[in-house]
């Protein structure tokens, strides 16, 4: 059902069933580049890893656009992300410092692109999102290298970073004001994670079923360090749900958007046995 079409509440926001909800989750099986039937400013931190257009599986959605046509397509959900979010809200994105392939008519092509460099300009220069910092994260990844260019050459050498990068930037204005809101994070986490170089390992692929998950210490960390008790955080690229588990884990209300009813499945599993003490 399109948006205009479709039923509204009193709000007039476009009234979509939850796939899934309990007293702090909700999630919907919906389209992250049309989230009109979430109301404007309702959340104060997003965090999230999109597809990286490298070819992978995700079920419904195709990762194997042109550059281009990809940087298209993220100019939309970033807009909708824009909207959503509070003034002072955040946006945590991790994302690959640039990536080794693209593809062209439908064929892949062994090119490097400047993955992160693309997204901040795109963020901050063209919509405006006022920059905060990048974090990087070393995964411990370097087994998995593929890509030399030219081998024992100085021909084209391909320099492969063994890190992801997590691109933070908030609407509007950095600071959000603390009054009748609750911090959780302890001085110990603030201070390594402020130094903004993370190092823990990444999440087995076949461990959920996703071709590109993250771990929890990766939400959890971000969603400790920029939100408070009293926040509703939202992940629109949901995939099996890490984002939402960890959210309530840690007592925030939450909100998962995936395009593939498969992986809402696995989401909800995976967040429905989740039961918090006293409760």
């Amino acid at each position: 059902m399109r948006p205009e079409n479709a039923r509204r509440d009193a709000q007039g926001v476009p009234a979509v069933a939850p796939y899934y909800r309990d007293e702090l989750v909700t999630i919907y099986n919906a389209d992250s580049t049309d989230l009109a039937f979430l109301p404007a400013e309702s959340v104060q931190l997003v965090v999230t890893s999109p597809p990286y257009n490298l070819g992978k599986d995700y079920g419904t959605a195709r990762d194997d656009a042109t550059y281009q046509a990809y940087l298209d397509w993220c100019r939309r959900w970033c807009r909708a992300l824009l909207r959503v979010l509070e003034p002072g809200g955040r946006l945590c994105l991790n994302l690959p410092l640039d990536i080794n392939l693209t593809f062209e008519g439908g064929r892949r092509r062994s090119t490097k692109q400047p993955v992160l460099a693309d997204f901040t300009a795109l963020l901050v220069r063209e919509l405006g999102f006022v920059y905060n910092t990048t974090i990087l994260w070393l995964e411990g990844n370097i087994s998995k290298r593929t890509a030399w260019g030219s081998w024992l050459s100085a021909a084209d050498p391909w320099v492969n970073t063994a890190a992801e990068a997590i691109l933070v930037v908030s609407k509007g204005t950095r600071r959000r004001a603390p009054r009748g809101r609750t911090s959780d994070v302890v001085r110990e986490d603030f201070m390594e994670w402020t130094l903004g170089l993370w190092r823990f390992p990444g999440q087995n692929p076949r461990e959920h079923g996703h071709p590109a998950p993250f771990p929890e210490e990766l939400p959890r960390r971000l969603i400790q360090l920029y939100s408070f008790r009293e926040d509703t955080v939202l992940d629109p690229f949901l995939g099996s749900g890490t984002t939402c588990r960890v959210a309530k884990r840690l007592g925030r209300r939450s909100i998962g958007v995936e395009i593939d009813p498969g992986y809402c499945a696995t989401a909800a599993r995976r967040c429905r046995q989740l039961v918090l003490p006293g409760r």
